[in-house]
């Protein structure tokens, strides 16, 4: 629906000067809601038009406020129709504020991203990661580049975040940067977390997202089977540094946790439980989720292995997670394993062969993943062929009573053939 603006000059006539003039006043009214404020011009009012609000006269000085009025008119109007190109709200208050000067200095996308990111820095460490900060940077900085390709602007109003412009930024983002379907969805994610922001401050009122739908694509990451663990497991390597990525990712395999929390282990986070047994107690670094894990006897051999060999206190040889992955790749060439190796790969083989393949129950696997629901586990853990033969044989062991009856009853009955069906006589 399209809103009404009208702008009308009256005379402040209570506030009549000893000269006998009296202020011109402007009324600014938008959808019957209306607001004034003083032109700064002073008039006989016998030199005034109540019907056209404006001077009568042909004099200099008549013309001349019959010329300022009309500015003051265009001025406002100009300012109405740009606020509503560019404004989800347009009030007579805000038109006004905006053509004295006092209207708010609209808040750019870019500042505003900025201004977040600084708040996630200062919190790394405390709730938040470096790499969620990390994440965000990488967002800001597509933004950055798209608003410059797409407007050749530096910076752009968070008001003039369209759902066009979401459109083109992930059109973007999938074409001149060339990322994948979930990456895209990632950064629409973080691009998400601001414009929520701004919502919540009062910046947006509507919400140009609301049609949006981000879609993140189920991928299988894969896990390795037991075979390909004990492939790894008895692997002799010539390099020490290959050997040691090897007993790092296999104590995660044993274990599930990810690779920040497998190097942040130290000293104070293994225990004696409540059962008498060793049992990694930490945190995930991720989510701040307490994770409990009893430690099985290859991960105690490991941490037997580099006992008391580290600096700092750390209980394993880990080194960055990116030349980890790189070694990673180099020892699933040499045991001629046909899979992506990544770090992250040992905790989806956590939680498929280690534990649920073996019948630990999903609710165990999850709690000892740290995460806060089925559905995320379900991400990583698999129901292999094995699972579901195991748990049918054991299925079948329960209908013993019921096999025996029909053994004994049902296969007594011969069976004739009638036409095409066959019926017991």
């Amino acid at each position: 629906m399209k809103s009404t603006f009208k702008v009308l000059f009256y005379l402040k006539r209570n506030a009549e000067s000893k000269s006998g003039e009296v202020m011109i006043m402007a009324r600014i009214t938008i959808d019957g809601k209306l607001c004034q404020f003083s032109t700064k011009l002073k008039i006989n009012p016998k030199n005034w038009s109540v019907t056209t609000g404006k001077a009568i006269g042909r004099s200099v000085e008549i013309t001349q406020i019959n010329n300022l009025l009309e500015e003051v008119r265009s001025s406002l109007h100009n300012i109405y129709h740009e606020m509503q190109r560019r404004d989800n709200c347009i009030t007579a208050e805000k038109v006004k504020n905006e053509f004295l000067g006092h209207g708010q200095t609209d808040v750019t996308l870019l500042n505003m991203f900025t201004k977040h990111n600084e708040d996630v820095k200062a919190l790394v460490g405390i709730s938040k990661s470096a790499a969620t900060y990390q994440k965000y940077e990488i967002t800001r900085k597509h933004l950055s580049e798209f608003i410059q390709y797409k407007y050749h602007l530096a910076d752009i109003s968070v008001k003039e975040i369209t759902p066009m412009f979401i459109n083109d930024f992930e059109v973007y983002l999938m074409t001149a940067c060339k990322c994948g379907a979930n990456t895209t969805a990632k950064f629409m994610q973080f691009f998400k977390r601001i414009i929520i922001i701004a919502r919540n401050n009062g910046i947006l009122i509507g919400d140009p997202f609301a049609n949006y739908k981000i879609r993140i694509k189920k991928v299988d990451r894969g896990y390795l089977t037991e075979e390909e663990i004990a492939k790894i497991s008895q692997k002799e390597f010539v390099s020490e540094r290959l050997e040691q990525v090897r007993d790092v990712f296999i104590f995660s395999c044993f274990t599930g946790l990810a690779y920040i929390d497998v190097k942040n282990l130290t000293r104070e986070h293994i225990r004696i439980s409540f059962d008498g047994n060793l049992w990694i107690m930490t945190k995930r670094q991720k989510t701040d989720t307490a994770v409990n894990v009893p430690v099985l006897k290859i991960p105690k051999m490991i941490l037997d292995k580099y006992e008391d060999k580290l600096p700092k206190g750390k209980l394993l040889p880990v080194i960055s997670n990116q030349k980890l992955n790189s070694y990673l790749k180099e020892i699933g060439d040499v045991c001629g394993i046909q899979k992506n190796l990544t770090f992250h790969l040992a905790r989806h083989t956590f939680a498929t062969t280690t534990t649920l393949a073996k019948g630990v129950p999903i609710e165990t696997v999850s709690k000892m993943l740290g995460h806060t629901n089925i559905e995320t586990t379900q991400i990583y853990a698999r129901i292999t062929n094995s699972k579901i033969s195991n748990d049918m044989k054991n299925l079948s062991d329960k209908f013993v009573g019921i096999e025996k009856i029909y053994k004994e009853v049902g296969m007594n009955q011969p069976f004739k053939a009638v036409g095409n069906e066959s019926v017991t006589i």
